[in-house]
């Protein structure tokens, strides 16, 4: 197994209700290697999500550290976590969060605006618009460029948010329940989509999941219970 592209090193997390402290993670270590495909599960709040909040640079952690190419990131200016967050980050969430008055197209496109200077991104829009359209291509979806997310089935939604996930050519893809708002079989193709950019590409997937069948097939299995890794 590669070294790992990630790491949370007793990671805690709480949150403030009133004059209580609520704790969500309670010292959570893991590591994603390069390449790995690796499915956390838990029951409705053990804290996943807010693991994979913290793992992509969205959350702070209250202690403990994240690690990226073995160094800790989030004592990191604010400028330099949000470049790491979009040049090294993909996010795949359940509910797709496109924005509706954009085609499928411009919501891709809407990634690479994010880690480019408005001056730079003018420079290199007809590259830029390529590459969106050949990762629409690559994931299916070539013919439905111009459709906007209420035009497009919820398979076809999700392949539009992994195609947006994958335009900046991540290190590591955190896919939050990404088959959990679909039919079983539209849940099927989807998973054998990120399964084959695995192989093709190297990419670290931590896929949040409740599905066990899902996570039977990846690498390695990692359960949360209670803010703690269990198994």
């Amino acid at each position: 197994m590669s070294p790992p592209v990630l790491s949370a090193v007793a990671v805690a997390k709480s949150f403030r209700l009133g004059r209580q402290e609520i704790p969500v993670l309670r010292g959570v270590d893991l590591q994603v290697a390069q390449g790995e495909m690796l499915a956390l599960l838990g029951a409705s709040g053990a804290g996943k999500s807010t693991l994979l909040h913290i793992l992509g640079l969205l959350d702070p952690p209250t202690s403990g550290r994240v690690l990226f190419d073995g160094k800790p990131v989030h004592d990191l200016p604010i400028q330099q976590r949000a470049r790491l967050r979009h040049a090294h980050t993909g996010f795949v969430f359940q509910f797709y969060h496109l924005i509706p008055e954009l085609t499928a197209l411009q919501n891709v496109l809407l990634a690479g605006m994010m880690t480019t200077s408005v001056l730079q991104y003018w420079r290199e829009r007809k590259a830029a618009k390529q590459a969106a359209i050949d990762m629409l291509t690559q994931v299916g979806l070539g013919d439905r460029l111009r459709h906007r997310p209420a035009e497009l089935s919820g398979g076809e939604r999700q392949r539009v948010a992994i195609a947006r996930a994958l335009l900046a050519h991540p290190r590591v893809i955190l896919a939050d329940e990404p088959t959990g708002n679909l039919d079983s079989a539209t849940a099927a193709g989807v998973i054998d989509l990120m399964f084959s950019i695995r192989q093709q590409r190297q990419i670290a997937f931590l896929l949040v999941t409740h599905d066990e069948e899902l996570a039977q097939r990846c690498h390695r299995v990692v359960r949360l219970k209670d803010g703690v890794v269990v198994s």
